[in-house]
């Protein structure tokens, strides 16, 4: 099954780049013609640019590290907060933080504030004081309800618009947590891990790409489910096996034939006593079965 079509791509207007004077020239290589003072994505090299950064991000959650969706632009907050929810991954759509990765260790403690007044009852407090408190709620959960989750740094980020998200994406950098962004015609795909030549400004654009990546965390997700159901039935199986074994060591039990000769001759003495003596009444004694006592 194809990651994405080259119809799709043309439909949601990936192609359509910035207009000619705001260009950045490093974008060149990814540029396939100019029309009406507009430069033309090539989509060739999208789509193959996709299948990389589909492939890195279906590893990195196949591998047990999240993926952290960045897109503060109005064009994009919707999509991202749609998208990351739905492949159960962190997103940040209101503002980046400062320090949000390289200082995660304080942006954790605003996470754990967050939390607590969440759980807090304000019934107790004044009214100017429940105003503060859900006024800071309120703050905090704008800024951080997408990252609330979140106890360890992502192992990959994508993100839309460089040019907007440039501190997150500087952050990243000096991590050296991989990069997948989709870059416009008037961005710098220098210092991008795997950059994604398309339109970051149109709603269905942002909205496919975003798609695209919440996909891979899915499928990858999805493998690692069936791994563990088939780890589960192989260790069903092996069990089953094992009773099964452990009953058949039961029923066939290995028994030295001395010890069958030994009853044998127990059972003679015992036939040989209760014979009658000559002119004595006969007593009926039960039948031995001297089969059982044959050696196999």
């Amino acid at each position: 099954m194809a990651v994405v079509t080259m119809k799709s791509l043309l439909e949601s207007g990936v192609h359509f780049g910035h207009q000619v004077k705001r260009w950045d020239p490093r974008m060149k290589k990814f540029i396939f013609a100019e029309r009406n003072g507009i430069h033309i994505i090539d989509l060739q090299k999208t789509i193959q640019a996709i299948k990389e950064a589909y492939d890195v991000v279906r590893k990195t959650v196949a591998s047990g590290k999240p993926v952290l969706f960045v897109g503060t632009k109005k064009q994009a907050q919707q999509a991202i907060q749609k998208e990351a929810e739905r492949c159960e991954q962190y997103f940040v759509n209101n503002r980046w933080l400062g320090g949000m990765l390289t200082n995660f260790s304080t942006v954790r403690k605003s996470i754990e504030r967050l939390i607590k007044l969440e759980k807090e009852d304000f019934s107790s407090f004044t009214k100017k004081e429940q105003a503060q408190l859900n006024k800071e709620k309120a703050k905090l959960d704008k800024n951080l309800c997408g990252i609330k989750g979140m106890t360890k740094l992502p192992g990959v980020i994508f993100v839309i618009d460089t040019r907007k998200e440039a501190i997150a994406v500087a952050e990243a950098q000096r991590l050296g947590i991989p990069i997948v962004a989709v870059v416009d015609t008037n961005c710098n795909p220098e210092g991008i891990d795997y950059p994604i030549p398309g339109n970051d400004d149109a709603i269905r654009s942002i909205s496919l790409f975003t798609q695209i990546i919440a996909n891979a965390v899915v499928e990858a997700e999805s493998e690692t489910g069936l791994k563990i159901i088939e780890t589960l039935q192989d260790e069903e199986t092996a069990a089953s096996t094992e009773e099964a074994k452990a009953a058949e060591d039961e029923e066939e039990v290995e028994v030295d034939p001395a010890t069958y000769v030994a009853v044998a001759e127990v059972a003679a003495a015992e036939v040989a006593a209760a014979t009658p003596v000559a002119g004595e009444a006969a007593v009926e004694e039960p039948i031995v079965e001297e089969d059982k006592y044959y050696v196999k």
